[in-house]
């Protein structure tokens, strides 16, 4: 009877429910957790996709239960059996029952901010659970990446997870981990609270349970005090969920499990003085360590700070970057008539933009010369920015760099430490799908020589670096104009209401868009439009230069690029995140978290590239520091065949 972790069995590329006969494909690994691994299942026969969650059955015994006779046990004795039992007749004694109440309580669930539960089966090795597909991942991820969001996101999310807390409570059903990772986002970025591993039934009116469980960041006092808890630890697992989306870390966070666990008992917390009196007013309520003295789940919704401005809906580039929460800005009235132009109104070298434009060649990357820094841009200490309406957008908690620093670092502990290729590893050790870049660059042209760089994000927006060194994105409906000027300051309109001093670069914004959608290719459809596009701010094109190897991209989210000209491989790399993206010749994706690549191996050709990044981030921080508030222009030497690419 050995202790040593089980030895898991890959999972099939084609799983058969042996019940109904119903056969799934495997598709992409969408990631891990406690016991279970993701992965995206496709019915053969309708073809709808499904997360299918897929426990290994060795892991739900104990230690002296994995032998041949226990595994024939759980093939005979099937949870098919096992779910019709109550709960008060499973004790759970280990994984496996925990599991059955698991399926028993989420297959009876439906709500529209609930993951949807579509079915579970299981062979001989695995159990699989079917379940809602959520491809914007969850609030852990955006939290990652924003860190702190502002009050309307925050009231967004809140006000979905009370929602769906209050159905879970009519049902008389505590959660007992709400936490950020258990919120997951759909399509259209709506919560979906998953996970109910450590859920439980009220049999009873006023029934206390006495289990110890949940995230220790989480975790209500009375649980630590094992007096019996109920459905306020859900109440209290809120209060820290709103004070980590609006402060940027949980309330009662330490290094020491510990010392967190004593500021929990102690109710030791501190709310910034940026917070607004209506949403302290809730934490401090929803955060008492009486639980007696919580509202309920039906009281929330009526607290103050659910009065304030919530959208209907969130654009997508919230996940990276802080919306706009305003009208787009309109010019002075005084002036409109003066100073605005409409699309259709025509410039003087507009055609001549054109044929410019339609000159460029569209043949294959190779190499150039290498050169020092190349840059078109201006860029200062990212703050919030105020327009023409006199609303502040964005954070200001980017730090000067863009997260140059965080890069290189993270970089550096992978180059130094040498890791080995170890042909041995398995996928979900180093992969992390959830770490997927929400935006990189698809395509560029590059006719710096007269007007700029011009790009296209895998959203299909479009931005231009003009040489003037301001900055210019087109939203992917075409509708949106986001524009940076010299000093960074942000400003929005459309495309049919602008200033005159912008009417050349609008011109030249929308042949740029033309000229990349008719002459460069882009894998993957376009993106509907949908509800909330209309609050989008995107990142921005920072710096980009090339040498003879690649051109290196580096947007103000803090995302770096590179496109390596000699075999069309690209490398995405997010500090915040942790992780970098390779992307294949074959346009094939694999996220790999750098700190699982020091610890289990880093294939050579990807270590080559981590290697020349991180050469590439010493030289953007060395023209940083020589000139912290604007880029290192130097002029470029091209050969014409060097001045456009695509994904």
């Amino acid at each position: 009877m050995s202790s040593k972790k089980p030895v898991l069995k890959e999972v099939p590329d084609v799983v058969v429910n042996i019940v109904t006969g119903a056969t799934y494909k495997k598709g992409r690994f969408l990631g891990k957790g406690g016991f279970a691994r993701c992965y995206e299942l496709t019915d053969i026969k309708d073809q709808r996709f499904y997360a299918g969650k897929v426990v290994s059955k060795l892991l739900l015994l104990k230690n002296h239960q994995r032998d041949k006779a226990c595994v024939l046990f759980f093939v005979h004795i099937s949870l098919i059996h096992i779910r019709f039992c109550s709960v008060v007749e499973v004790k759970v004694v280990d994984g496996l029952l925990q599991m059955a109440q698991e399926i028993r309580i989420h297959r009876s669930l439906q709500h529209k901010h609930i993951v949807r539960m579509d079915g579970f089966f299981e062979d001989a090795d695995n159990v699989y659970i079917l379940l809602e597909l959520c491809p914007r991942r969850s609030l852990m991820e955006l939290h990652k990446r924003r860190k702190h969001v502002t009050e309307p996101e925050a009231r967004y999310f809140t006000k979905q997870i009370v929602e769906a807390c209050e159905y879970l409570h009519k049902n008389k059903i505590i959660h007992r981990d709400l936490k950020l990772g258990n919120l997951f986002l759909n399509e259209e970025m709506e919560i979906k609270v998953g996970d109910f591993g450590l859920a439980t039934v009220v049999e009873v009116d006023g029934q206390r349970k006495k289990t110890l469980c949940g995230t220790p960041n989480y975790i209500a006092p009375e649980m630590l005090d094992k007096k019996g808890h109920s459905y306020e630890v859900d109440i209290w697992a809120i209060g820290c969920i709103l004070y980590t989306l609006l402060v940027g870390k949980p309330p009662f966070e330490t290094s020491s499990l510990k010392d967190t666990y004593n500021r929990i008992k102690n109710n030791n917390y501190s709310i910034p003085g940026r917070i607004s009196d209506e949403a302290e007013q809730l934490i401090r309520r929803l955060l008492q360590t009486d639980p007696e003295k919580r509202p309920t789940i039906h009281e929330v919704s009526y607290y103050a700070f659910f009065k304030g401005y919530t959208p209907s809906r969130l654009p997508t580039s919230c996940l990276t970057m802080a919306p706009k929460f305003a009208n787009t800005e309109i010019p002075d009235k005084r002036s409109a008539l003066n100073e605005l132009r409409q699309e259709n109104i025509i410039i003087s070298p507009k055609e001549r933009v054109r044929k410019d434009l339609l000159t460029v060649p569209v043949r294959p990357l190779t190499s150039v010369p290498e050169l020092q820094v190349v840059s078109n841009t201006k860029h200062r200490a990212y703050e919030p920015r105020t327009t023409g309406t006199g609303i502040s957008y964005g954070s200001g908690d980017h730090p000067l760099d863009c997260y140059l620093s965080d890069l290189c670092r993270q970089l550096a502990e992978v180059v130094n430490s040498m890791p080995k290729e170890n042909p041995n590893i398995r996928d979900d050790d180093v992969e992390d799908p959830a770490a997927m870049p929400v935006f990189w660059i698809s395509k560029w042209v590059d006719y710096s020589d007269k007007y700029g760089l011009g790009y296209q994000l895998c959203d299909n927006s479009i931005g231009v670096v003009f040489n003037d060194n301001t900055k210019m994105v087109l939203d992917a409906a075409g509708e949106q104009v986001q524009y940076l000027g010299r000093e960074n300051d942000e400003h929005y309109y459309t495309v049919k209401l602008y200033p005159e001093k912008l009417q050349k670069k609008i011109t030249l914004l929308q042949y740029f868009k033309n000229y990349m959608s008719e002459h460069l290719q882009k894998a993957g459809a376009d993106m509907p439009i949908r509800e909330g596009d209309e609050l989008a701010r995107l990142p921005v094109l920072r710096i980009w230069f090339r040498t003879q190897s690649a051109i290196v991209l580096h947007l103000t989210n803090g995302t770096l690029q590179l496109n390596f000209f000699e075999d069309h491989t690209k490398l995405v790399i997010c500090p915040l995140m942790g992780a970098a993206t390779y992307i294949d010749s074959e346009r094939n994706f694999r996220v790999l978290k750098l700190a699982a690549l020091v610890k289990y191996g880093c294939p050579k050709a990807l270590l080559d590239r981590l290697r020349y990044a991180k050469m590439m981030v010493e030289r953007l921080m060395s023209a940083h520091s020589a000139r912290p508030f604007s880029s290192v222009l130097t002029s470029v030497a091209r050969h014409p065949s060097n001045i456009a690419g695509n994904y």
